[in-house]
């Protein structure tokens, strides 16, 4: 397999780590020789229930007995996204009531970027540096990286960048800003919390001129930082909320919600403001539900915090100068790239899957299932430590 892998399949790096994959359940994941890997990435944030959940299976059987696809989003009425968006709208505090069911959380971020233009009739969109919200080629418009946009110029034009919790830059939003994206949590960056109140001055800012507050919670949402949504830490409810990965309980979906005012807008003048076939599809949507739920009527969140202090009080290490983050949402930021990519290897050959982010060389991924136990925690923490002190 690992050779047609490579002849047939095309790939994202010249070195993809190329597990054979043969099974996967709970916090592990099976290798073809039945080789068991501690699973510390979930997917890269994806599988919030981690692998062949229950409540996820039985939702997507059940599903699967009545009917698939039957019609491209919004002209059917189909329970599985009637009752996901309302269960979210739930959830979710005034005025995100309004749900759009999409793909991924790029083509999500594709779609807010369209439904702030089109509300405010305005075209600058302002990022953050060193943001990641997808590889569309909205959302990659959206990253200050010049190394990895320049390749694909032209971008989507009018936007620019402001540095995340820095005030001396909300002065940029101005009357010409349709809207403001921003990671809750900066994730490629090295998974930095916004300080000082950043995202609520931020809104304010955007009240101000007439400007909306676009909040990507592709990573942080689904209880991965102790609350269902990362925002509600940070005093601030944006005008649009992105949601993705964690939602779909291991299966591919996306989301943008806002009010109904604003939502409504991308049904006319043009309809069809925003189109996509598979979006809101009755099997995912039903897998999304079925985890949703569980989030939402378990224990899961509330032991988050408690999880996180178990890393936290575990990873100690010289080389281990910091942890970001929030949850199991957590970085590792060692001393050097070189560091960082010999304990993710070294771990991975003693079964525990860490993974890298996309910014900041020196950390080392660790998100979770949500699910994962106190007993998996210390057994992953154990292989880290141990690896950590052998490179020391």
């Amino acid at each position: 397999m690992k050779s047609d892998f490579f002849k047939y399949q095309a790939q994202t790096t010249p070195h993809p780590l190329a597990m054979e994959v043969h099974r996967a359940e709970g916090s592990y994941i099976y290798d073809t020789s039945e080789k068991r890997y501690l699973d510390f990435v979930a997917g890269v944030s994806a599988c919030s229930l981690g692998h062949q959940h229950p409540r996820v299976k039985d939702a997507i059987k059940s599903q699967l007995d009545k009917y698939m696809h039957v019609m491209v989003y919004g002209e059917y009425a189909q329970s599985p996204a009637v009752q996901l968006t309302k269960l979210l709208a739930q959830h979710l505090p005034s005025p995100l009531e309004s749900t759009y069911l999409v793909n991924s959380g790029t083509e999500a971020i594709d779609g807010a970027i369209k439904l702030a233009r089109r509300a405010t009739g305005r075209t600058e969109i302002i990022a953050a540096v060193n943001a990641y919200h997808g590889n569309s080629y909205g959302a990659l418009s959206l990253m200050s990286n010049e190394e990895r946009t320049a390749p694909f110029r032209p971008m989507v034009g009018d936007i620019s960048f402001i540095k995340f919790n820095c005030e001396r830059y909300l002065d940029r939003i101005s009357k010409r800003t349709a809207a403001v994206f921003l990671e809750t949590i900066q994730g490629g960056a090295g998974f930095i919390e916004p300080i000082n109140d950043f995202l609520h001055k931020v809104k304010t800012r955007c009240d101000d001129v007439g400007a909306l507050l676009v909040l990507d919670e592709v990573q942080p949402g689904m209880g991965r930082t102790g609350k269902l949504f990362g925002f509600e830490h940070y005093n601030v409810t944006p005008d649009i909320l992105v949601t993705g990965k964690g939602l779909g309980g291991g299966m591919p979906i996306g989301a943008f919600t806002a009010s109904r005012e604003l939502m409504t807008l991308l049904s006319d003048n043009p309809k069809l403001g925003h189109i996509t076939t598979f979006g809101g599809h009755p099997v995912i949507a039903a897998a999304a539900l079925a985890t949703l739920q569980e989030i939402t009527e378990s224990d899961l969140i509330e032991e988050t915090l408690k999880k996180e202090q178990l890393f936290r009080s575990l990873l100690v290490h010289p080389l281990i100068e910091e942890i970001r983050g929030r949850g199991l949402m957590l970085a590792l930021i060692t001393p050097s790239a070189e560091i960082a990519s010999e304990v993710i290897l070294k771990c991975q050959d003693r079964g525990l899957i860490l993974f890298w982010l996309l910014f900041e060389s020196k950390a080392i991924r660790i998100t979770p299932p949500l699910i994962i136990s106190e007993k998996e925690i210390r057994k992953g923490c154990a292989i880290i430590l141990e690896v950590l002190s052998e490179i020391e």
